[in-house]
C-alpha cells in the first residue's frame, strides 16, 4: 500500500452505483492534513455521493477509502464530523437536551458535554435557547445548534455540506471566522458548496466532479495559474483616449475598452503573448499615465463553468 502520512484522507478508485446509475466512476482524492479542501461540482456530480461513503452511511462497489493511512473502517467515525446539507435535529426536543445526547453519543461523558457546550452556546451568542425547542427557532438558528453538534466532539476530519444554507450574510461570515479558527487548530477539512467565493475565501485544494468523474483538481492557486489566459487590467490617465487607443490597438489585442473624457481614463484589457508585458509597459508609457496594470486570474466560479462546459462539449 503507498504511504499517506501527509494525507488525512486518502480515495483509490471509488465507484459507487444506484441501479444502472453510476454515481461515482472511479474516484480517487487526497486529502492533504490541517487543509480545507473543496468537493466542488453540479448537482448530481456525485458530492454527496462521496461524502456518504466517507462517512459510512454507504459503501462503495468497488476502490479504497483510507482514513490516517488505514482502511476506512467503522472506528474512524468518531473521528470525523459531518454536516449534511440535510440537517437532522429532532424538531420536537429542548436544544439543550438534544445536543447533550448527541455529544454523549459522540463519545463525550456529560461533564465534558456540558463545558464544551457553554463554550460554543457563548462563542455563537446562543446562550438563552437551551430550553426551547428545535421547531422554535429560525432555519438559521437551528444552523448553528447543527454546527455546534458536529465539531463539538473536536474530530480530526470536519466534512461541511453546503453549510452556509439558511444563514444571512451576517451569520454566514461568523461560520466562515469559525470554520478557518478549526483549520488553525489543527483540524482537516472537507467543503462542498455551490458558492464559490466561498471556495475562494476558504479552499486551498479543490475537486470538480462532473457525472461521477474527477476532472479536475489540485491547489487552488496552481489551478488559477493554469487557467490563466495572459490578460491585464489596464487604466490609463490620458487626454487623447481614441488616439492612444489606435495606437495601442496598432501593436496589442485591446479588448473591452472605455474611455471617460470628464476624468481622463482609459480602462481597457489586453491579452498579450509571452514576453510582450515589457514592450507593452513600454508602449503604455508614452501613451500616458498608468494608474493600472493588473494581471486578471480566473475566480473559481469561472473556472467551474469552463470546466465543466468542455467536458460536456467532449460528451
Amino acid at each position: 500500500m503507498m504511504s499517506y502520512e501527509k494525507s488525512i484522507l486518502v480515495a483509490e478508485g471509488v465507484t459507487k452505483s444506484f441501479g444502472s446509475h453510476k454515481a461515482l466512476n472511479r474516484v480517487s482524492l487526497s486529502i492533504p492534513e490541517n487543509s480545507i479542501y473543496g468537493v466542488l461540482g453540479p448537482n448530481g456530480a456525485g458530492k454527496t455521493t462521496f461524502l456518504r461513503i466517507v462517512n459510512q452511511i454507504t459503501y462503495p462497489d468497488s476502490g479504497t477509502v483510507y482514513f490516517n493511512g488505514e482502511p476506512l473502517k467503522q472506528e474512524h467515525v468518531a473521528m470525523i464530523g459531518y454536516l449534511p446539507e440535510e440537517r437532522g435535529l429532532y424538531k420536537g426536543m429542548k436544544v439543550g437536551e438534544q445536543v447533550l445526547y448527541l455529544a454523549q453519543l459522540r463519545g463525550l461523558e456529560k461533564q465534558e458535554a456540558r463545558a464544551r457546550l457553554k463554550y460554543w452556546f457563548e462563542r455563537l451568542d446562543i446562550g438563552d435557547w437551551w430550553n426551547r425547542k428545535i421547531q422554535e427557532l429560525s432555519k438559521g438558528m437551528a444552523q448553528k445548534i447543527q454546527f455546534i453538534v458536529t465539531v463539538l466532539h473536536e474530530p480530526r476530519l470536519l466534512i461541511f455540506d453546503e453549510p452556509f444554507s439558511g444563514f444571512d450574510p451576517i451569520n454566514a461570515n461568523i461560520i466562515k471566522e469559525e470554520i478557518l479558527h478549526l483549520k488553525e487548530r489543527g483540524a482537516s477539512i472537507i467543503f462542498s458548496t455551490h458558492r464559490m467565493e466561498s471556495v475562494e475565501e476558504l479552499c486551498e485544494y479543490i475537486a470538480l466532479l462532473h457525472e461521477g468523474e474527477v476532472i479536475l483538481d489540485g491547489k487552488l492557486f496552481d489551478i488559477k495559474r493554469k487557467y490563466k489566459r495572459n490578460l491585464y487590467s489596464v487604466q490609463l490617465e490620458t487626454a487623447k483616449g481614441e488616439a492612444a487607443l489606435a495606437g495601442l490597438r496598432e501593436h496589442f489585442q485591446i479588448l473591452s475598452p472605455r474611455f471617460d473624457p470628464l476624468i481622463g481614463h482609459l480602462d481597457f484589457t489586453v491579452q498579450l503573448a509571452n514576453g510582450e508585458a515589457q514592450q507593452f509597459l513600454a508602449k503604455l508609457g508614452t501613451t500616458g499615465s498608468i494608474i493600472r496594470f493588473v494581471e486578471t486570474v480566473p475566480s473559481a466560479n469561472e473556472i467551474f463553468i469552463q470546466t465543466v462546459q468542455e467536458k460536456m462539449g467532449n460528451e
